[in-house]
């Protein structure tokens, strides 16, 4: 028994395909169709604007902190992190450590791309750092940055410091001082 499609029924298919690949490409993004469609009824440009940040970039922009940032009263190191909207899916990414008492240990300016969002692992960005690639992943108020090379981010630090590490985000400004 032969089974023929008629053009609407490949239609009708092609189309149920390209919304489940639709779907599952925005799954990272947590965009359903409903949402979709909501969005684009108040606001049809805003899904196809490369000028506004994506709901995970949103979630990300603020200024985060090391542990010992809480002590720095106290003459503790401590490191910071902020980080600004730099696109629709870009992050831009500037870390300090303390300056005020002595050099700092610390410093690091780059962009990271949105790899990705789910609730298990919460929003990953990555960006190429040296011959590596870098990890800031935002979770539950945290920022957690690592890389594939234990290493590669030790060339942004002096005394055997790194990048690596988890961040605290804070409610107000970072003091850089």
């Amino acid at each position: 028994m032969t089974i023929s499609f008629s053009r609407y029924s490949r239609f009708f298919a092609a189309l149920s395909l390209t919304s489940a690949a639709l779907l599952t490409l925005s799954g990272c993004n947590n965009i359903t169709k409903a949402n979709v469609d909501k969005q684009s009824a108040s606001q049809p440009s805003t899904i196809l604007s490369t000028t506004t940040n994506s709901p995970a970039v949103k979630a990300v922009v603020g200024n985060y902190a090391s542990e010992d940032y809480a002590k720095r009263a106290q003459g503790y190191d401590w490191v910071g992190v902020i980080i600004r909207a730099d696109g629709n899916e870009q992050i831009d990414i500037k870390v300090r450590a303390r300056s005020d008492v002595k050099k700092p240990t610390c410093q690091f300016d780059g962009k990271a791309t949105l790899m990705g969002q789910d609730d298990a692992h919460g929003v990953i960005f990555q960006s190429k750092v040296n011959d590596s690639t870098a990890f800031f992943q935002f979770k539950d108020d945290m920022l957690t940055i690592d890389s594939q090379d234990k290493y590669a981010l030790n060339y942004f630090c002096s005394g055997g410091a790194t990048l690596v590490g988890e961040y605290q985000k804070l409610a107000g400004d970072l003091e850089l001082s």
